[in-house]
């Protein structure tokens, strides 16, 4: 399996990323607005639907508020030609802002480079939503 590590560091203070993360039912509002459409959650299940209709389905495995740390896997709805998912997000304190971490497990090996420059964009936009954002 191979694993995607990306990271950025934000200029906001860690709780306020972690609330952002944490709150896996607006990821459309609070750090994907424009790539996600729409978010709902159905129990543990959190359904994506993206600007041009498809929809994603994921399982909200953890939120652990202490570790801040969020981990999801897409189980339906996947847009690249994957067998495996997995990801998580893990939010720690960095001087007076923070750093956000985004691992991703998938398979086949070979997807590793096509997953590596979605999430590296992916993180760029999170780390800009988050620096703008009027809390």
């Amino acid at each position: 399996m191979a694993t995607v590590q990306v990271e950025a560091s934000v200029n906001v203070p860690a709780q306020r990323v972690w609330e952002a993360v944490a709150d896996v039912g607006a990821v459309h509002r609070r750090l994907l607005p424009g790539r996600v459409a729409d978010a709902r959650m159905d129990g543990d299940f959190r359904i994506l639907t993206m600007p041009d209709g498809v929809q994603v389905r994921e399982l909200i495995l953890a939120v652990d508020h202490d570790i801040r740390r969020m981990a999801y896997t897409v189980v339906d709805g996947q847009r690249m030609p994957l067998t495996y998912h997995h990801a998580a997000f893990q939010v720690f304190e960095e001087g007076d802002g923070s750093r956000l971490v985004w691992l991703t497990d998938v398979l086949p090996h070979a997807m590793a480079a096509v997953v590596r420059g979605r999430v590296e964009r992916g993180i760029q936009e999170m780390k800009e939503i988050l620096e703008s954002a009027d809390d």
